[in-house]
């Protein structure tokens, strides 16, 4: 005979750890403090330590993967990955509305990486904003890797001088990388550029697959470090090559869509700021104005939280546009690209 009370469901995942469909007692845990990954239900030791070889060491990275993409990420079984999703959820409480109140002091967290250039730093609203995804294009020569390397620098700062005394994670993907030139930047600001190079980490990509699979990696090899920027240069020149002509473009659209959705978690999870720089095409038809676009089509466009756009003038100087903005009028700003790094 059925009985009004409710019971739990349980859902074998390994030897002796279970998952539970009961909703969880999020007051006990807000109280506590900040919950584990091993008070979710069912998460026993073996899970624990199989999420965290995966890089996911708090709730909110759990919270905002797909359950096939952890699934596959920690070995686990799609339907266990959903449930520890589901609860890791609710214990971080992001599943439902909050008011436009609540979320203005969830802004308040967000950070500003001050370039050192006034005139940069004026044009963004302060400085380059933690949890976006600030794409930074143009023709070759404008600078674009100029201002990855000096943000890289600068993101090793401590908060009070403009910094974010952080980490960086640099994907290069063409081989532009150059810590000889982090040198020089480093001792422009009387820094010591042993101390600034040990905590920028470089890997360089061969491919497309490379690339996205490095993304990932940066999960695992973070742990006790504070990643507060990530850079891909470039994020577009392995999808271009390798995806060629119109019959492949749906294809390459969607792998980077993927791409940018990583890029966007590892943002949000790390308070950190992604910065991408991408290359650029010639509009043929363009009958006036500049004929100049940036690859990656809408998608890119889309999944962008600024967008920068550098061009050269004269007399060595360089000119960056803001192009897009949730919050922020277009503009321009005029800087130099010097030995010791970017100047008003």
């Amino acid at each position: 005979m059925a009985t009004k009370a409710k019971k739990n469901t349980k859902i074998k995942i390994e030897k002796n750890e279970e998952v539970l469909d009961e909703p969880i007692p999020l007051m006990a845990l807000e109280e506590e403090g900040e919950a584990k990954i091993e008070e979710l239900p069912g998460v026993g030791p073996a899970t624990a330590e199989k999420l965290r070889e995966a890089g996911f060491d708090n709730l909110l990275s759990l919270a905002v993967m797909a359950p096939g993409d952890l699934a596959e990420q920690a070995e686990l079984g799609e339907a266990v990955a959903a449930k520890i999703i589901s609860a890791a959820k609710r214990m971080a409480n992001i599943g439902g509305f909050i008011s436009g109140e609540a979320l203005l002091e969830r802004r308040r967290q967000v950070q500003k990486l001050h370039s050192k250039v006034q005139s940069i730093d004026d044009l963004l609203g302060g400085g380059f904003e933690t949890q976006a995804l600030v794409e930074v294009y143009g023709e070759f020569g404008s600078g674009k890797t100029q201002i990855g390397h000096q943000l890289a620098v600068n993101c090793t700062l401590p908060v009070e001088e403009g910094g974010l005394d952080g980490d960086v994670f640099y994907i290069d993907t063409e081989d532009t990388f150059r810590p000889e030139r982090i040198t020089q930047m480093a001792r422009g600001y009387g820094l010591d550029p042993d101390k600034v190079l040990a905590r920028i980490h470089v890997a360089r990509a061969y491919n497309s697959d490379h690339q996205m699979l490095l993304a990932e990696e940066i999960k695992r090899m973070s742990k006790g470090l504070n990643v507060k920027m990530i850079i891909v240069d470039s994020l577009t020149s392995h999808f271009r090559a390798e995806y060629i002509g119109r019959g492949m473009l749906a294809n390459r659209q969607q792998k980077l869509n993927r791409h940018l959705k990583d890029l966007k978690q590892l943002a949000t999870v790390n308070n950190a700021l992604v910065l991408v720089t991408n290359q650029v095409h010639s509009k043929p038809d363009a009958m006036w104005g500049d004929p100049t676009k940036p690859i990656g089509g809408h998608i890119l466009a889309h999944a962008s939280t600024f967008r920068l756009y550098l061009r050269k003038a004269k007399a060595g100087r360089r000119i960056a546009r803001l192009v897009d903005s949730p919050n922020l009028p277009d503009g321009e700003c005029v800087y130099q690209v010097t030995q010791e790094g970017l100047r008003d």
